[in-house]
């Protein structure tokens, strides 16, 4: 079978991700782990691409603080993909008259967070 790199493939590349997902529980780690691979392996739209639009997609659905935290492993798959600082804070800024301020301003807020407690690393 074929090695999955990283940069082709976010979710199956990613054992350290899938090790955390496990975390949360294995089999629906292992369902998540099939269907978001899946996913992440089309092949129009760049892996950092789709990294930065699971970052929008958790600011929109507010899911930045809950537990197992899918807002905090999309900004380390994004970092993954060669995504900087300036270009997530850019994106929250981008959609931060769309999805409501309020939404991203909690986003910028757990972002530092993240920063500060070294969950993140740019």
């Amino acid at each position: 079978m074929k090695k999955i790199d990283i940069k082709e493939n976010a979710v199956l590349g990613d054992l350290e991700l899938q090790e955390a997902l496990k975390g949360i529980d294995p089999q629906w780690a292992d369902f998540v782990t099939r269907v978001a691979g899946e996913a992440w392996g089309l092949p129009l739209i760049d892996q950092k691409t789709k990294a930065l639009i699971s970052i929008a997609l958790d600011v929109v659905s507010t899911n930045i603080s809950a537990t197992g935290n899918p807002y905090g492993a999309h900004i380390n798959m994004a970092i993954k993909q060669g995504a900087t600082l300036e270009e997530i804070k850019e994106l929250l800024l981008f959609i931060s008259p769309y999805v409501a301020f309020a939404k991203t301003a909690s986003a910028f807020g757990v972002l530092n967070e993240l920063i500060e407690n070294k969950s993140v690393n740019f």
